[in-house]
């Protein structure tokens, strides 16, 4: 099995997981904390989705903890493959949440002024969320990149 940058079970691989899975709770605990989030759809759409990142991210850096505490490499064909399968979902959603949010926020702010004529929506918190969704999609494209270029080594 080659050994790349971020791949399971070792130190690289668990601060990636550990990035996930902070970036996607932060972006949740912003956009829950924002006013008027619940009006939209999509916010909905992107917290669901965020929801879904932490408890995968954390999941498998809790695998990572194991496999580094009790020195086993995750070299299971059956283990890549679930993974690939996992991040490339993960990041699929991520990916359709953080930029469904990001062209409705272009709509309030820019096209509409709807944040400017309704001052209860925390527009700013919204944008903030929306960033740390695309920084939680990035560390979960880059992982499903790993793993996509670990199954040929098998």
């Amino acid at each position: 099995m080659k050994e790349v940058f971020g791949g399971p079970g070792k130190k690289r691989g668990l601060v990636i997981r550990i990035g996930q899975c902070m970036s996607a709770a932060s972006s949740i605990g912003i956009m829950v904390s924002a006013s008027g989030f619940s009006t939209t759809t999509t916010f909905c759409y992107l917290i669901a989705s965020m929801g879904l990142q932490v408890l995968w991210s954390f999941g498998l850096a809790c695998l990572d903890i194991h496999a580094l505490r009790f020195n086993k490499g995750l070299r299971n064909n059956f283990i890549v493959s679930l993974l690939v399968v996992g991040d490339w979902v993960t990041a699929t959603l991520s990916l359709t949440a953080a930029s469904s949010s990001a062209g409705v926020i272009v709509l309030f702010t820019r096209d509409t002024s709807f944040c400017v004529i309704e001052p209860k929506y925390s527009c700013d918190m919204f944008q903030i969320s929306i960033a740390l969704a695309f920084a939680s999609w990035f560390l979960v494209a880059y992982s499903s990149y790993v793993m996509f270029w670990l199954v040929p080594s098998f």
